[in-house]
Order: structure tokens, then C-alpha cells, then sequence
């Protein structure tokens, strides 16, 4: 096994010496030693697999002192997740003339940072984690330097800054209550606890913080600009919308468990995911710009997830968390795919990109795979975390949900794919066999996660669930009602209202954004103190 702190710390280290080397040899470095990470983190994911969790005190100090790094299956599975995407990324970008080798440093550390945020064990350090990849990632949002971006940039560091803000309040009032901010101490302690009382302010102030990391209704707006700023590099928007931004539901997952013995706000989640799935799927479907149409679906997936991972089915749960994998393939996918055609095209209107399947055979081919997997094709990676998550919606609220969800998603690509279709007068494209390679090997595993999704989540969280052949079907005879529907919605109706200018209009300031945390952090305190 690799001791976990240099799976933090390596991407770091390695990074800095290539700031002083030629880019050439730094870009083919950088590639091996992306190699190396990969092989490492499947390596130890397997020693997790045959001897359970693995908890490392870094210097050896006893539990709940120092800092704590902690890998059980689900942190094991996302530090591997993690090292794939990122060598994808890395790969894809190799002939970009954007890049250099301090692109390079900050790409790489981003890596160790997140991977730092699904290992550690230590409030206050996932606090500097994630203060650090913010700066990071907003230094990568304006890497071109043009006006809009750096205004998205700065937007986003600022919005950031305020929210993690909270978490600090909330680690700090922990602290000062049960005196440990490991998260193993934290939640014994909160266990004996007489009642919730003195942890329902704390916890609310952290789970504030929280939410806008995931991107949850109203703590949204700040994600497309950050995902789809029109100069971020691809790379760069695919890393944010398919990885960093499932920290949020990783954090969600992690603090509601420390809590779990006072406070329950499950059912309050449920409710948010499917509110923020049906907000993102209309604010997505109006969109003319084709990144901004898939970092506002992004939002829809998210609430999606928050739905499953809240509904308190064993099998909805596991649904949720494997449709965090297939999310960050088939919006890899989508994103890396989406850059290739508005470097051709030379615009990121969907209105004025027609014939992209004409100009681009192979790619169009696996990002209609992932197209087929976010709207959960049978057969596609999307399908099976959709089936499993099915399992948990009992009551008619929940299946209309679902419902809704679906629909959402499926009228978001029918308006998607129509850049697919028609006639261009551009030539064909030259695109390099790395981005290309890496868009169709992507792509490949949407398909491959649907015919091999039982496996594959046998493989990573160690549970089985038998498909009911019958139910399968009926959801497949469902799917189709349902892209018959979505076709019919879009073409029928959305596209034929005024809605859409309003809609695509909705953009909050900052401080409109900061008026949001105050009124989410607000509202869950007032539930929470009231059903507490």
C-alpha cells in the first residue's frame, strides 16, 4: 500500500520542478507521473477492498489529535475516479497551444488537493483543502485572461470564500462543543450528546457551506458561470462539472452521517434535490449556448443524485453513488466534446452549429453515447443508477419526481443534439488523435458502464442487486414514453414561448448570491430547530 499522504502531496511536488524545465519534457513527465497516480490509486483501492478501511495518523499521533487521512471504499473509489479523469484531461490537452508549464503545476496540484479533500478525516483540513483548490480553480477559470472570465473568476473565488466562511463558523462552534474536529471523534461525541441542541447551529452553518459546494437550490448560480465562462479551457469546465463539484456530495454524505444520531434532514434533501433537478433542466433547455446548456444540466444531475442519496433505500443510495461516476464520465464527455466543436466552429450558439455529425463521424458518435447515458438509455452507464435509485421512491411524489427529472433531462438533449443534424459548409476538421482518443474512450465506458453496471458497482462498493428483468423492461418501456414526451415538449411548447428570454436572462450578482446563502442557511435552521 502507498502511504496516502503522498498521493496528496506527489501531484504537488512533482508539479513544482516542471515550472523550470522545458514545456516539452515537462508535458511528457507529467503524463508518466499521471500514470504512476492512476496505477497507485487502483493499487491501493484494491488493498481496501481485501483489509476494510485504512486509517493513517500522519506523524503518528494518537486518534483525533493531528491530521488524519481516512480511505474506506467510497474514498478510495473517488481518489481512483479522480487519477482516471485527470489523466484523461491531461492526455486530451497535450497539443493545446493555451498550455504551459505553469498550467501544468496548477492542473496537477488541483489533482492533489482533490484527492486531499476525499481522504482526510480533519475539518480543518478540508477547510484549507478546499480554500486552496478555490484559488486554484479560479487561477484556471481566467487563464486566457479575457474580461469575462476573470469577472467569472473572481465571482466564483468570491462566492467560494463566503460559503467556506460558514464551514469555518460551524468547525469552530464543533470544536468549542465536543473539542476534536475529527470527524470519527466528532461523531462519537455528538452521540452522547443529551439532545441536538447545542449542534444544530454548527451543523447548520456547515451544511450551508455545503450545499452551494454541490450546487443545490437556491446555491446554484454560481456553477455555470464557473463551468461554462467561455474562455475556460475544456479541460478545465470538464474537471469542475464532472469532478469537483461531487466534493459538495461526498462532504453532504460524510456530515450528515457524523450527525445522524441528533439530526435527520433527510426528508428536507429529498426535496431540494428534486426542486434544484427540475430549476436546472428548465434553466438548461432555454439555453443557446451549447456549455452553458450542459453546466445548468449539470445542476439538474446533481439534484438527482440528492434526491437518491437522501431517500433512505439501500438500493437508491448505491444508485446515487454510481451515477456519480457515470455523471463524471458521460459530463467529461459532453464538456471535452463540446470544446472540439467550438474550435471549429468558432461559436458556442447551438443555433448556428448544424451538422456536427457530418464534420465529426467519431466524436459525434461517443457523445451521442453519453447523450444516451445522462438520460438513461437502456444499455447506457445512466440506466443502471437510474434503475437502482427507482427502488427508492414508494410514494407518488417521489415517481412523479422521477418523472420529472427524466423528462427534464431527456427535453435538455433532444435540444442538444440538434447540432448534430443538418448541413455545414466548413471542412472537415483536423483533430488530434489525443482528443479524440480520449473523447472515445470516454464515451465507450458510458456504454460499457450500462452492459457491465452490475459489476462494476460490485466492484466498487462491494454490494449486489439483481436486476428484476421485469422491471428493467417496464422502465425501458418508460424511457421511451419519455423521449417521446421530451420531444414533444421541446418542439411543442418550449420553443415556441417567450419563457426563454426571460430565462436565460437569470443571472444573480454577488450580492444577490450572498442574499441566497442567508436565506438557505435561514431556512434550514428554522426546519431543523423546528423538527428537533
Amino acid at each position: 500500500m502507498i502511504n496516502y499522504i503522498w498521493l496528496v502531496m506527489l501531484p504537488i511536488l512533482v508539479g513544482i520542478p516542471l515550472l523550470l524545465i522545458k514545456f516539452n519534457t515537462a508535458k511528457k513527465i507529467i503524463i508518466i507521473f499521471q500514470g504512476f497516480m492512476v496505477a497507485a490509486s487502483v493499487f491501493n483501492f484494491l488493498y481496501i477492498k481485501e483489509n476494510g478501511e485504512v486509517i493513517q495518523n500522519v506523524a503518528n499521533w494518537p486518534n483525533y489529535i493531528g491530521v488524519a487521512l481516512r480511505a474506506d471504499l467510497l474514498a478510495g473509489s473517488m481518489v481512483m475516479l479522480t487519477t482516471i479523469i485527470f489523466m484523461s484531461m491531461i492526455l486530451f490537452n497535450t497539443k493545446k497551444d493555451f498550455s504551459d508549464n505553469m498550467f501544468l503545476f496548477l492542473f496537477t496540484a488541483l489533482e492533489g488537493l482533490i484527492i486531499g479533500i476525499f481522504l482526510s478525516n480533519d475539518l480543518f483540513n478540508i477547510f484549507v483543502l478546499i480554500e486552496v483548490a478555490t484559488v486554484i480553480i479560479s487561477i484556471l477559470i481566467m487563464y486566457k485572461r479575457d474580461s469575462r472570465s476573470i469577472y467569472d473568476g473572481i465571482l466564483y473565488l468570491m462566492i467560494n470564500v463566503v460559503a467556506m466562511a460558514f464551514f469555518l463558523f460551524g468547525v469552530g462552534m464543533v470544536y468549542k462543543t465536543v473539542g476534536v474536529i475529527d470527524l470519527y471523534g466528532i461523531k462519537e461525541k455528538v452521540a452522547l450528546l443529551s439532545g441536538p441542541e447545542s449542534m444544530i447551529l454548527p451543523y447548520t452553518f456547515m451544511i450551508t457551506a455545503i450545499s452551494l459546494k454541490a450546487a443545490l437550490m437556491p446555491l446554484f448560480s454560481w456553477l455555470p458561470k464557473a463551468h461554462g465562462t467561455p474562455s475556460a479551457p475544456s479541460i478545465i469546465s470538464a474537471v469542475l462539472s464532472g469532478l469537483y463539484v461531487k466534493n459538495g456530495i461526498y462532504l453532504f454524505i460524510r456530515i450528515q452521517d457524523v450527525f445522524a444520531s441528533q439530526i435527520d434532514t433527510s426528508a428536507l434533501f429529498v426535496y431540494m434535490g428534486l426542486f434544484t433537478a427540475v430549476i436546472g433542466f428548465l434553466l438548461a433547455v432555454v439555453q443557446d449556448d451549447i456549455k452553458l446548456i450542459l453546466a445548468y444540466s449539470t445542476v439538474s444531475q446533481i439534484g438527482l443524485i440528492m434526491m437518491a442519496v437522501n431517500l433512505g433505500d439501500e438500493r437508491a443510495y448505491w444508485g446515487g453513488l454510481y451515477h456519480v461516476f457515470n455523471h463524471a464520465v458521460f459530463k467529461s464527455t459532453l464538456f471535452l466534446s463540446a470544446g472540439v466543436i467550438v474550435d471549429h466552429y468558432k461559436t458556442r450558439d447551438a443555433c448556428k452549429i448544424r451538422g456536427v455529425y457530418e464534420q465529426m463521424p467519431a466524436i459525434s458518435t461517443v457523445t451521442i453515447f453519453a447523450i444516451l447515458g445522462i438520460i438513461g438509455a437502456p444499455f447506457f452507464n445512466g440506466s443502471v443508477s437510474k434503475y437502482l435509485i427507482s427502488f427508492g421512491l414508494t410514494e407518488f411524489i417521489g415517481e412523479l419526481g422521477i418523472l420529472i427529472v427524466n423528462l427534464g433531462t431527456v427535453t435538455i438533449f433532444v435540444r442538444f443534439t440538434e447540432i448534430f443534424f443538418g448541413k455545414s459548409d466548413l471542412k472537415k476538421p483536423s483533430v488530434d488523435i489525443y482528443s479524440t482518443g480520449v473523447i472515445v474512450f470516454l464515451g465507450i465506458l458510458c456504454f460499457l458502464g450500462g452492459i457491465f453496471g452490475q459489476v462494476i458497482i460490485s466492484f466498487l462498493f462491494n454490494v449486489s442487486f439483481d436486476v428484476e428483468f421485469a422491471f428493467y423492461i417496464q422502465k425501458t418501456a418508460s424511457f421511451i414514453a419519455t423521449l417521446f414526451l421530451g420531444y414533444g415538449l421541446y418542439y411543442g411548447f418550449i420553443k415556441k414561448i417567450n419563457i426563454a428570454k426571460f430565462l436565460q436572462k437569470h443571472e444573480l450578482t454577488f450580492n444577490g448570491v450572498c442574499t441566497t446563502i442567508a436565506i438557505f442557511f435561514i431556512f434550514t435552521l428554522a426546519y431543523v430547530r423546528i423538527t428537533h
